[in-house]
């Protein structure tokens, strides 16, 4: 068995980015809810440390997630981060509080003495960026703890005991807003926990295919193909584990970019020999969407529909089985968050949270616990082309999301436009592949203008462009601004109906990606 490194779920957001960065390192990890961990899980010979995520609670809550004693009497490393950090306090002794000042976002880290945690990392003479997401602190360690660093509103920021190599911090290292954090969570898995490096992507390859070819066996399988590189991936890995028993169907929904459909049709047939076929359902998705404004909605409605169109077209064929989706993590996650028996809707993705109860197909999602990146990577083993593997995401819902309100043709095809010269223009910049995602949204509000001697009333545009990792957290792009002002010119110039051109630097957290 692979040498692994578990990861205790205490409901945080994030949770999953623990997991990833591990695997970065090389070592396996597996993420376990607090409710299911069990003495027999604690003590299999390949698990050779443990992490506690964050979480949404207070561990002063009545029914705060909590674990049980004999955890801490494996002689396994264990490594809590926030709400885990709280946890192991409050198991040992310590006391937590509300905090006076709390800390969201970035914050200064100031070191106090040496720690195999933070060897490498931290400079005692030197203040160090990390990122912090807490409302409680801990008042007082437990006795055998010792304080390795504080922020300026938090004293207990990193504390360890040596003896039963048990730390804890109080900021989050998985984040990329920590600098450093990678290397402090690989100081723990390597040089604590001693794991050795036995993890890749090529080795999850094979693994999955194994799968695949085990779930389908001789059924056949319908892709949900939307020319994005999740879906991509999706068909070429069912493809490459089924071969011709694959079908990927396009479904034009009316919202999608300029030209979406001819060029997916083009590059996927040129690129791929995997049966593909075009449904043109613009009509019903408009129909289906008429009045709606609430973005839950109008995801869940596309949703539907998609499923609809799909299990019509599985009942003239035979032995379709399952619908493939290229659901990623980041959508699992923000679709729902567990904690206990309470449920945290972020937003729900068309793919996940938009699904109806009752499904006449079985879904196979085979690249689920991924992020976008590491399916990048995938898609590299695959050898999947630059011009699918390295395309912005686009959401399945498409500019039905990108234009906030009610939905209509008119408006849809203004967006387009825009949205056309935006990421034309930063093609021929040269910026496309320095920025992870970059979009156009039309706001449901008109503002006043002048064009020549008249007067307008039309919308305003807004410009979204984001660098980021994974899609979990992300960091509004840094144009110059001669750039933006060419964008807004060159929209108003050539897209009748918008006036006023606005850019969106609010980063993920606090706002997500997407508008709705």
């Amino acid at each position: 068995m692979k040498e692994s490194v578990l990861i205790i779920d205490f409901g945080s957001q994030v949770t999953k980015l623990i997991a990833r960065r591990i695997r970065e390192l090389g070592v396996f990890s597996k993420i376990i809810p607090y409710d299911k961990v069990s003495k027999k899980t604690i003590n299999q010979k390949n698990i050779k440390g443990v992490i506690f995520s964050g979480g949404p609670k207070s561990v002063n809550e009545r029914n705060s997630p909590r674990i049980l004693p004999f955890i801490y009497d494996s002689n396994i490393p264990i490594l809590g981060i926030c709400y885990g950090l709280q946890l192991i306090s409050k198991n040992f002794g310590g006391i937590i509080s509300p905090s006076d000042d709390r800390e969201f976002g970035k914050t200064n880290l100031f070191s106090k003495k040496n720690s195999p945690l933070i060897d490498g990392v931290v400079d005692l003479k030197k203040k160090h960026q990390v990122w912090m997401s807490h409302a409680d602190k801990v008042e007082r360690i437990p006795n055998g703890f010792e304080t390795i660093a504080s922020t300026e509103n938090c004293q207990y920021a990193i504390i360890q005991n040596l003896k039963k190599q048990i730390f804890g911090v109080q900021f989050h290292p998985e984040v990329v807003h920590t600098k450093g954090g990678k290397k402090i969570l690989e100081n723990f898995v390597k040089k604590i926990c001693l794991c050795k490096k036995e993890w890749s992507m090529k080795n999850f390859k094979i693994e999955i295919l194994k799968e695949i070819k085990k779930k389908v066996g001789k059924n056949k399988v319908i892709c949900g193909l939307s020319g994005g590189v999740d879906s991509t991936v999706t068909a070429v890995l069912i493809n490459k584990a089924i071969g011709k028993r694959l079908i990927c169907v396009f479904v034009d929904t009316g919202f999608m970019r300029k030209n979406e459909r001819e060029l997916i049709e083009s590059l996927f047939k040129k690129n791929f020999d995997i049966k593909l076929k075009v449904i043109n359902a613009s009509q019903i998705f408009f129909n289906k969407l008429k009045g709606q404004k609430d973005p839950e909605k109008k995801r869940k409605i596309i949703g539907r529909e998609f499923i609809k169109i799909f299990e019509r077209f599985a009942l003239n064929q035979i032995d379709i089985k399952y619908l493939a989706q290229g659901t990623l993590y980041p959508d699992v996650i923000e679709s729902i968050s567990k904690v206990g028996k309470s449920f945290v809707t972020i937003k729900s993705h068309h793919n996940v949270g938009g699904l109806p109860k009752k499904m006449k197909l079985k879904l196979l999602e085979p690249l689920k616990e991924l992020f976008k990146d590491e399916v990048r990577i995938l898609g590299k083993e695959l050898n999947i082309p630059d011009s699918f593997n390295k395309r912005h995401p686009f959401p399945g819902p498409g500019l039905a999301i990108r234009l906030l309100g009610e939905i209509d043709k008119k408006s849809i095809g203004i967006l387009r436009e825009a949205d056309d010269i935006f990421i034309k223009m930063i093609k021929k910049e040269g910026l496309y592949d320095k920025i992870w995602q970059a979009f156009c949204v039309l706001l449901p509000v008109n503002t006043v203008g002048v064009m020549g001697d008249n007067r307008t009333y039309e919308k305003i545009c807004v410009l979204r462009a984001v660098t980021s990792i994974d899609g979990m957290t992300a960091e509004s792009y840094k144009f110059k601004t001669n750039f933006l002002e060419k964008c807004a010119n060159e929209i108003i110039n050539n897209v009748p109906g918008i006036n006023r051109v606005c850019y969106d630097y609010t980063s993920k957290p606090p706002g997500t990606i997407e508008f709705e």
